[in-house]
């Protein structure tokens, strides 16, 4: 039996934790810390249109446990567009690398959620020296399904033509508007969310409005997945999955709208040494809907791993 470790509660009045701009090379990294200055290291990488404020809970919980370190991938949060203007996969897989290498974190545990979960799982596969164990929240992992209640405007923002209609109507919706839209696609109930975490998102919503890269990281991000998607080299996800060397989580949230759920038997047919958490009632951000839930299967995979090492 592995040792037991329970997270401690959420603390419901919980603001973003604080963070600072990065050099990574010739990118800028805007990086939130939180945990223990000690322990082991984590990285964790958000999805598509996400930041670095969608792991506060999970963050939290486990700050007793890891020294965890949030990423705003270039171009989201408050990281600026990278001066290459390269938002495909390869770029933000060289972005995480370059901060853990550039920090000196190796190996850290990683975590990693949709378009976060398909750079740490290409990350996992090409780069084992850097990761100590891997744990991904509804990844983005090639699928041809159809997920029914999914946003439609996903597709149209990879038509060239279609993408400027969707970026002159994104501009003209509130921010209000825009969130509880993001809120009916991404969770499977809303009203687990706290007041103030939605007052904090609509205000985020608002500033990266302002912001010249916005539409264009978004829309970069969206095209280099399924660039990847359509990869049927050696280099395909799934073929890298099945190459990932490190002890991994899958969490997958049964009424995610996004990442279809049918994939959850592949990923836990594809990573060698995996552990599949599947939750009922969950959407496509679990860490932020359950976060303790998510806590409670992380520290147990920590645990494990250190009583392996140890043995």
């Amino acid at each position: 039996m592995s040792e037991h470790r329970t997270a401690p509660a959420i603390d419901p009045d919980l603001v973003e934790w604080p963070g600072s701009t990065v050099a990574v090379g010739s990118r800028s990294l805007y990086v939130r810390r939180a945990g223990s200055s000690g322990a082991a290291p984590a990285v964790f990488v958000h999805g598509l249109g996400g930041s670095s404020t969608n792991w506060t809970d999970l963050m939290a919980l486990l700050s007793a446990h890891v020294d965890g370190h949030a990423l705003d991938l270039p171009g989201f949060g408050r990281s600026p567009a990278p001066v290459d203007g390269r938002y495909d996969l390869d770029a933000h897989v060289a972005a995480v690398a370059g901060y853990i290498e550039e920090v000196g974190l190796a190996p850290v545990h990683l975590f990693g959620n949709s378009l976060g979960g398909a750079v740490t799982t290409r990350l996992a596969s090409e780069r084992p020296d850097l990761v100590r164990t891997l744990t991904l929240v509804s990844p983005a992992l090639p699928s041809l399904r159809p997920v029914k209640g999914g946003d439609p405007t996903l597709g149209m923002l990879l038509v060239p033509g279609l993408s400027n209609v969707v970026r002159r109507r994104l501009e003209r919706t509130s921010p209000e508007e825009r969130l509880q839209t993001l809120l009916e696609i991404v969770f499977a109930d809303p009203t687990r969310i706290p007041a103030h975490r939605l007052a904090q998102a609509t205000a985020e919503i608002r500033r990266r409005q302002s912001l010249p890269w916005t539409t264009s990281a978004l829309v970069g991000s969206l095209r280099g997945i399924v660039r990847a998607y359509l990869d049927r080299s050696s280099r395909g996800l799934w073929q890298q999955a099945a190459r990932v060397p490190v002890p991994t989580l899958l969490v997958y949230g049964k009424q995610d709208r996004i990442v279809s759920f049918t994939t959850a038997a592949r990923a836990a047919a594809s990573f060698p040494d995996n552990r599949l958490l599947e939750l009922d009632d969950v959407g496509h951000v679990a860490q932020m809907e359950v976060p303790s839930v998510v806590a409670e299967a992380v520290l147990r995979l920590i645990a494990d791993v250190e009583r392996s090492m140890s043995a």
